[in-house]
């Protein structure tokens, strides 16, 4: 089996009005004696070398060149492991980019999330339409084949345009892979405590869904997941081993783990994990049910088989009668034993899933 490490890093210029991922903002590096810790927490547990590395934040891009070769060194990947550098846009450099390259990074993943600039202060994020184009063209330079850029939609006041824009944007820059996902308002951040004008409804949130899928299945960026497109060869092996229910490892506060069927998760506090006093919690098993809602985000859908051989469980007949439901009304599909949702059953996956996940 495929194993993974992620690695979080917890700083940012400044914190986006939708963002709640753990991170600290007016940060304008990532401090030494949290890269210590890193690699001091990698060389202790003695992992197996993965097949995938992604640095995911926060904002990455803040790293030093240096201080991303330390922790790639410790954490040993494989000759042919993806190794992703999550990257805003406004700190990049080409010596950054090509500094990267030389520490072992082979996929950038850009969060361009739209080509208009008013949505872009609106969200709170500190990069231009133009430097964007202007991160696109220095990664390409630099020697970066493997870029992926993310796609934020259903955005105050959305049209497709905008959509149409960003996506051209991205595809003139050299992606070939794209995160297009819908903005969701979570609780405790600015926008869940002010939430914004001209946000679109219901309706016209699934209509923006469908037509992105559309159009990037029409350029060439084949969808494989909710949220994922990609041309042949180039879907995230890493976002794959958590789908795919595959061993991976999370290195730094509020980072998560599932090690042989057991999750995990650091605290969030990046005081306590400089100092080495935080301590990890066991969040669960990775049990049948997760299995189910995590392989009905791909497009490659839930074998059947596999969830009879790795967890006992199978479809029952009325979860029969229903799936045939949802294939009829056009949001499902059956594929050689495997069920898959179509872009219009992806819109209404908790529903599904909440007729599906009950095998008592």
């Amino acid at each position: 089996m495929a194993f993974g490490i992620y690695i979080h890093i917890p700083y940012c210029l400044s914190k986006c009005r939708y963002c709640d991922f753990y991170s600290a903002g007016h940060s304008g590096g990532v401090p030494d004696e949290y890269v210590r810790a890193v690699v001091r927490q990698l060389e202790s547990e003695q992992l197996p070398r993965p097949d995938t590395l992604y640095f995911g934040g926060g904002t990455p891009s803040l790293l030093s060149a240096e201080q991303l070769e330390r922790m790639v060194r410790a954490a040993r990947p494989l000759p042919d492991a993806e190794v992703t550098v999550e990257a805003n846009p406004e700190t990049l450099s080409p010596a950054l980019l090509e500094g990267f390259l030389r520490a072992g990074a082979n996929r950038l993943s850009l969060g361009v999330q739209t080509a208009f600039d008013d949505s872009l202060r609106r969200l709170g994020r500190p990069h231009t339409a133009a430097q964007s184009r202007e991160a696109l063209r220095m990664a390409r330079q630099a020697g970066f084949a493997n870029i992926s850029g993310d796609i934020m939609m259903a955005l105050p006041y959305y049209s497709q345009a905008e959509f149409d824009a960003t996506l051209e944007l991205l595809e003139e820059g050299g992606a070939c892979h794209i995160s297009a996902y819908l903005l969701k308002i979570e609780p405790g951040t600015a926008f869940g405590r002010h939430p914004p004008a001209g946000l679109p409804d219901e309706d016209e949130t699934a209509d923006l869904y469908l037509y992105a899928a559309e159009q990037l299945e029409r350029h060439g960026f084949a969808q494989y997941e909710i949220s994922n497109f990609a041309r042949p060869g180039r879907r995230s092996r890493h976002n794959l081993l958590y789908w795919n229910c595959e061993d991976y490892r999370g290195i730094g506060p509020a980072a998560h783990s599932c090690m042989r069927g057991v999750r995990t998760a650091w605290p969030a506090c990046t005081a306590d994990f400089i100092a080495g006093r935080a301590a990890e919690t066991v969040t669960g098993e990775c049990t049948g049910e997760d299995f189910v809602m995590l392989q009905l985000r791909l497009n490659d859908g839930l074998d059947l088989a596999s969830l009879k051989q790795k967890y006992g469980l199978e479809l029952q007949a009325e979860k029969f009668r229903f799936v045939e439901q949802c294939v009829r009304g056009g949001l499902a599909t059956w594929k050689n034993g495997r069920l898959c949702l179509t872009p219009r059953g992806m819109l209404v996956q908790n529903a599904i899933l909440c007729q599906l996940l009950d095998f008592d």
